[in-house]
């Protein structure tokens, strides 16, 4: 963990303790503050293109989502979704942070939107990328299968080695130039932090609400970001969510997979700005 520490921490990066969970974010910049939510297997560094743009001008909050990156697992060994938004509560109380923009990519962009319908007086703008939430049987990513077969929860430490890990990073990427050596690294660290494969696995396994039918409570502007080639949660999600969101700008980039902040970071970074600076 020392390694982890040296390795994936900065002078930004601060901890928190919430019910006995060490909890890492970082804060960037000043003005008005903007929260971003990573996705699972990923970690606050899927934001760093998108922090270094807009801490220009925004106080930019992004921390490690229990169960992933260097928080690691939570004492109860709960992952469902109210466990995820107690600590996401607990963690904007503990900054003072009463009014915030609020953005997250795949789970991040789901505990974002339920978060929003749960304390709609706390987010001012929504903006979610590759989104999760519609929830559909048929159409799970393959590590998700994958750990909601028994055996699986036996063996995953040693199955999910780096050049299975590498697999998974693929998928989410369309530009497969973006996939370096250093990415599929930090990846591989951070996934098999001790701990995180086994929250992971009971994450996948916990009993989810589909909420989606309550998307048309949230009555403040969303932004939808989404890549045509998104081969983790497909487009057609965009433009169930633009269908259900009552006032909400939606952008579908040609030849982008299921990361835009990362994969085109100065295209979707503008379309953000211009969204962030309109008048509510």
């Amino acid at each position: 963990m020392k390694e982890l520490l040296q390795k994936y921490t900065n002078e930004q990066s601060r901890f928190l303790v919430i019910n006995g969970t060490l909890l890492h974010y970082r804060i960037e910049g000043e003005g008005e503050p903007i929260l971003l939510l990573h996705g699972s297997f990923s970690s606050l560094h899927t934001f760093d293109a998108w922090a270094e743009m807009l801490s220009k001008q925004y106080r930019v909050v992004r921390l490690d989502i229990v169960g992933f990156g260097l928080t690691g697992p939570n004492s109860e060994n709960r992952y469902d979704m109210e466990h995820h938004l107690f600590y996401l509560k607990t963690f904007v109380d503990a900054l003072g942070i009463k009014e915030f923009y609020l953005g997250g990519s795949s789970l991040g962009g789901w505990l974002a939107w339920e978060f929003t319908l749960r304390y709609p007086s706390y987010v001012r703008k929504l903006i979610l990328l590759g989104a999760a939430g519609f929830l559909e049987p048929n159409n799970i990513p393959l590590p998700f299968k994958m750990a909601r077969t028994p055996l699986f929860g036996r063996v995953i430490k040693y199955v999910v080695q780096r050049n299975i890990l590498e697999q998974f990073v693929r998928e989410v990427y369309y530009n497969q130039d973006k996939v370096t050596e250093p990415l599929i690294t930090r990846y591989y660290d951070l996934f098999t932090r001790e701990g995180n494969p086994e929250a992971f696995l009971i994450m996948v396994n916990e009993k989810f609400k589909d909420n989606t039918k309550s998307l048309k409570q949230i009555n403040i502007p969303t932004l939808i970001l989404w890549g045509r080639e998104d081969k983790w949660i497909p487009v057609q999600n965009a433009r169930r969510f633009h269908d259900a969101i009552p006032h909400n700008r939606m952008l579908i980039y040609e030849r982008v997979g299921h990361l835009p902040m990362e994969e085109i970071p100065l295209q979707t970074g503008k379309a953000l700005f211009k969204f962030l600076q309109e008048k509510d």
